[in-house]
């Protein structure tokens, strides 16, 4: 496996010569890049016609990650060309949140065509708005075999909730989902996923909510009763709500929280959209960020993802984080990225970005999920 990063700014244009002699079936490049570049595409352009043959896939963010870099206006670049691993790209429309289970199944459907005994892993992008990421991975995981770990991340958009995109070849399309399959015995696949956040104030029943929709806690509006915690943040929603995410229980015997960020208010119906999904009956939990306790998940999550590799390993290390992390963490936020790449072999190559929603599972052995406020951690390396 040979792996190699480029990056593309502005002012600079690219850091080194794309890597073309990499390009091969067996290729996988992945560009993460400024939302900005939708409008003035000429590096994703180019990508594209340097790797004809590759499987490219890459999306928008809310800050880019290269290396211990966390950059803006910019296009991170990974180029992994494997040894004997195969490839398979698939990618789909997704037309809101009732079509979320249903574009997850269409990219299963196409991961899952010729040879599914022999997939070890999928690393999928999505749109990070307009899509209910939990209906999603649980469309994707339904439509293959049991236990394939399912990673990757939700596109961003700053702190702004405007407009994301997906790649599709060279183009930059909004509601699309791009995943990439990985196939054969010889890859090896990592993960690891920590959050790092507080509890605070009380658990609350959510007495009325529909998939990603929340309407009532505890029989009250969900909205006001959130700007009661804000109080003049509440003026900034939904951009403020990063800083203060929920803890969501499916009941009292869970021990294991996912973490839930709004991305979207609903004044007149005083409801809440988050990426994921708030089930009814379930336990919700106001949090809030120590940044210490941050940058420490971080690098838990790396270790955990490459756990099984030697410390002079090849590997592709992928990080997803969240937005939210980036706001409360401020100028310390390239520590977090440092902590991941100290923490995973010394010859891992890293890029990732920030996102609006993180896909790993939540520990070995367990079923992906759609996180939020969590960093995870992909590692790719071939036996």
């Amino acid at each position: 496996m040979q792996c190699q990063t480029v990056t593309h700014r502005t002012q600079g244009g690219w850091s080194a010569p794309l890597p073309v002699a990499l390009d091969s079936e067996q290729t996988l490049v992945l560009a993460f890049a400024a939302p900005e570049l939708a409008d003035s595409p000429g590096p994703l352009v180019e990508l594209a016609r340097a790797f004809p043959n590759s499987v490219i896939l890459g999306c928008s963010t809310s800050g880019e990650i290269a290396g211990s870099e966390v950059l803006d206006v910019s296009v991170s670049v990974a180029v992994a060309r494997f040894a004997q691993t195969r490839l398979r790209r698939a990618i789909t429309r997704v037309e809101g949140d009732a079509d979320s289970f249903a574009a997850g199944a269409r990219v299963a459907a196409q991961l899952a065509h010729g040879r599914p005994d022999e997939l070890q892993a999928v690393f999928v992008l999505c749109t990070g708005l307009r899509v209910n990421g939990t209906q999603l991975v649980d469309g994707i995981a339904a439509g293959l075999p049991r236990g394939i770990p399912i990673t990757g991340g939700l596109a961003g958009d700053g702190s702004r909730f405007a407009r994301t995109w997906v790649l599709d070849g060279q183009r930059p399309e909004t509601n699309h989902v791009s995943a990439v399959g990985l196939y054969g015995s010889n890859v090896r696949v990592g993960h690891g996923c920590d959050a790092g956040w507080s509890d605070f104030g009380p658990e609350r029943r959510i007495t009325r909510s529909s998939g990603n929709v929340l309407y009532e806690l505890d029989g009250k509006p969900a909205l006001a009763l959130y700007k009661t915690y804000l109080g003049e943040r509440a003026a900034g929603l939904p951009g403020t709500a990063l800083l203060f995410p929920l803890a969501v229980r499916r009941d009292e015997h869970d021990d294991d929280a996912l973490v839930r960020t709004i991305l979207a208010v609903d004044e007149k119906e005083q409801s809440m959209t988050f990426a994921g999904d708030l089930p009814e009956g379930g336990i919700a939990r106001l949090m809030r960020a120590n940044t210490d306790r941050l940058i420490c998940s971080a690098g838990m999550a790396a270790r955990a993802a490459s756990a099984a590799l030697g410390a002079d390993t090849n590997a592709l290390v992928i990080s997803v984080s969240c937005v939210g992390r980036r706001l409360v963490l401020g100028q310390r936020v390239e520590e977090e990225v440092e902590t991941v790449r100290d923490s995973v072999p010394c010859r891992g190559t890293h890029v990732g970005f920030y996102s609006y929603g993180e896909i790993a599972p939540a520990s070995p052995g367990a079923a992906s999920e759609l996180h939020n406020q969590t960093m995870t951690v992909t590692v790719l390396s071939e036996a």
